[in-house]
């Protein structure tokens, strides 16, 4: 795991932006969300890296979510006590949250955090990753989620502020 911190926060609210990203495309959109939303942002890291090929990493990534497989982290992170708004960003995995990002999320304790799920994927968008995170973190409360195409990434920063500013968590770019 690695942990950079943005130290501005918006109105006196302390964030966290905690992503993993296989391609690189949820650790575009989770920078981007760090430089409008300000705090701190935590990519997650597994022990064992998952393959590169396509399709060796889906075809791994159906079977952890399958055997509800929890990799290990190489760090802990961060104390989530420490933040009042949560950002998890993952792929979308087989219509839900990558396992290094379920591994995190059943690791700590979300209970009265707002939690933003936002979501890379290549058509399959959202799925039904906001209800398993829901499960994952009882006691915290979901905020709407943004799913944004793996191809738009680099061109997402419009879409992205939008979202933040409907949801009231960063002031207009």
């Amino acid at each position: 795991m690695t942990t950079e911190s943005n130290k501005a926060s918006f109105g006196g609210w302390k964030v966290l932006t905690v992503y993993f990203s296989h391609s690189g495309n949820t650790r575009e959109c989770a920078r981007q969300i760090n430089q409008m939303a300000g705090g701190d942002l935590l990519e997650l890291i597994p022990t064992q890296p998952y393959p590169t090929d396509y399709d060796t990493v889906v075809s791994q990534a159906k079977q952890e979510l399958r055997a509800e497989h929890r990799p290990e982290l190489k760090t802990k992170g961060t104390d989530v006590n420490d933040y009042d708004v949560v950002f998890v960003g993952s792929p979308n995995w087989w219509n839900t949250v990558a396992p290094p990002v379920m591994t995190y999320l059943a690791g700590h304790d979300f209970s009265d955090k707002a939690i933003v799920p936002f979501i890379t994927h290549e058509g399959t968008g959202l799925g039904q990753s906001a209800r398993d995170i829901r499960d994952l973190c009882p006691g915290a409360t979901i905020l709407e989620g943004l799913a944004i195409r793996g191809g738009e990434v680099n061109r997402a920063g419009h879409k992205l502020s939008d979202w933040l500013r409907k949801l009231g968590i960063a002031e207009a770019a």
